[in-house]
């Protein structure tokens, strides 16, 4: 983020905190505007503030909603971060959307600001911070139910490709640790996803049988697109970063994607949020755009019970147990004292005509 564009958002943060006059409880969204990732995050959690305040807002107060571009980036988080916690109407964050911008946000808003991810996943976030919290499980837990379903696909030998940051090398290294088979070769891609034809060239010429792949849907779409053109024949599997692989129909077709939300559960709650987002929005929520409502109402609830107290609102989100848990539309949104959710379920699914079409699995 450029410095005039951290300038607008200093002022919208310092309007918001000026303007505050009691009617509105503000919380803000974090997420890279410039990501297809980011954009279904902040319409997931855009959708809970209106339903929020259709109910008739909190504590007969409107939600107000700032939002915040944080480029996905670390740097840029951290910037953005601080912006945050000096505004003092805002009294939680929605955010950040991905690992490496919730590091670095996270050692920012410690003991002044609470935080709930909706999708960070790397298993470094773990106890980082108190004031931090997560509605998806670490990639330590995904990796092994994907591994678990790879074996259900009756392979036995598989190949990983994996984005060269902390959620790729997170999720691959759990993945292979519970494969238990044979890893073909371990490779690192960048996070555009260029320059992986000789990759690919080599793989064909093995044909490992899975091809998992730990990244973005960004580099995942672009060696979809050169495997489909070099005509690999092995099942490629992706986890809950592949969420917007769909985008591309056809270089997705077939493609295996571990997510924490299907849209075709067919749970009241989830028929519901779908029609709803569909209404306001025109197209199908994925799991970044579900697991940021989700986040969304677990802060609404915590403001609901806590009052507009930032250190109030930390306490009670540490103290959400199945006692108190938010029934989400991903499952069952509980903490453990590490700041992550309790245990929660994959869906399993597999592109069909660019819908990802549940397999096994799915929200509790």
């Amino acid at each position: 983020m450029k410095g005039p564009h951290l300038l607008v958002v200093a002022c919208v943060l310092v309007a918001c905190a000026r303007g505050g006059d009691g009617s509105t409880y503000a919380i803000a969204s974090a997420s890279p505007a410039n990501e297809a990732y980011g954009l279904m995050a902040r319409q997931g959690t855009q959708l809970a503030v209106d339903v929020v305040n259709k109910r008739g807002g909190i504590r007969s107060h409107r939600l107000a909603l700032v939002t915040v571009d944080d480029e996905g980036t670390g740097a840029t988080a951290a910037v953005v971060a601080q912006q945050l916690v000096d505004a003092d109407s805002v009294l939680a964050v929605v955010g950040h959307a991905n690992s490496s911008a919730t590091v670095a946000a996270a050692r920012v808003y410690d003991g002044r600001l609470a935080s709930v991810s909706p999708s960070a996943s790397s298993p470094e976030i773990t106890g980082l911070s108190r004031w931090l919290f997560r509605v998806i499980p670490s990639d330590s837990a995904n990796g092994i139910e994907l591994a678990r379903f790879a074996k259900t696909l009756g392979h036995t030998r598989a190949a990983i490709l994996y984005e060269n940051n902390s959620y790729g090398r997170g999720l691959a290294d759990s993945f292979r640790r519970a494969f238990g088979a044979e890893i073909a070769s371990l490779e690192p891609v960048g996070v555009d996803g260029e320059e992986v034809e000789p990759y690919l060239a080599y793989l064909k010429l093995h044909e490992p049988g899975l091809i998992f792949v730990a990244g973005s849907d960004g580099s995942g779409l672009e060696i979809l697109r050169e495997a489909r053109r070099q005509g690999i024949k092995s099942d490629f599997l992706g986890g809950d970063g592949w969420a917007g692989i769909t985008s591309d129909t056809a270089a997705s077709e077939g493609v295996y994607v571990g997510a924490p939300f299907s849209a075709d559960d067919p749970r009241p709650a989830v028929r519901d949020f779908v029609r709803a987002f569909r209404a306001q929005f025109g197209r199908e929520p994925n799991s970044f755009a579900a697991l940021a409502y989700d986040a969304t109402m677990v802060v609404a609830q915590a403001i609901e019970h806590a009052g507009p107290d930032r250190s109030e609102i930390r306490d009670y989100l540490e103290s959400m147990s199945e006692r108190n848990a938010y029934q989400g539309v991903t499952g069952l949104v509980a903490f453990q004292r590490t700041g992550d959710v309790v245990a929660k379920t994959m869906a399993m699914t597999r592109v069909r005509h660019g819908s990802l079409v549940l397999q096994s699995g799915g929200s509790r």
